[in-house]
């Protein structure tokens, strides 16, 4: 299974797709490792945990977005994203996390989103309110949001 939006081709981390990602020495922490390790005890996680974020023209990886798990019983699941720098502010974020989005309302598992982002963090704002995300609450530290699939 892959996602494609204009520019970009969104593939489900595995094993073997991850093999792209090493063979670019892409590296952007620890979720990638830590995503793959559940899912080899889990295999249901897949496509409830990291997408590999390719740019179509040069095949590189430029970032990973996913979700943190598979969808409660509420139908909610929380989705995050992080790219290189290299390629903020090209609407890399906006483009493939809202196809993630989409997707994900496309099947009968998913009623609610939500993602959390710092106070700081302008560029992922942005991101939330493009993908028309609304503010729920603040702590501290961070902002949390949602999008609801029949809003």
């Amino acid at each position: 299974m892959k996602l494609e939006t204009k520019r970009l081709s969104i593939i489900p981390c595995t094993e073997e797709t991850v093999e792209i990602a090493i063979n670019q020495k892409y590296d952007n922490g620890p979720q990638i490792s830590n995503y793959l390790r559940k899912l080899k005890e889990d295999s249901s996680l897949l496509y409830w945990g990291t997408w590999l974020v390719i740019r179509k023209p040069d095949g590189v990886v430029i970032g990973d977005i996913g979700f943190k798990g598979k969808p409660d019983k509420n139908k909610e699941v929380e989705v995050g994203y992080g790219f290189l720098e290299n390629y903020w502010n090209n609407g890399y974020a906006t483009e493939s996390v809202g196809a993630l989005i989409q997707w994900a309302f496309e099947t009968s598992k998913v009623d609610r989103i939500i993602a959390e982002t710092l106070h700081d963090n302008h560029g992922s704002i942005r991101v939330l309110e493009k993908l028309n995300m609304k503010k729920i609450d603040t702590t501290e530290t961070m902002i949390n949001w949602k999008i609801d699939k029949f809003a």
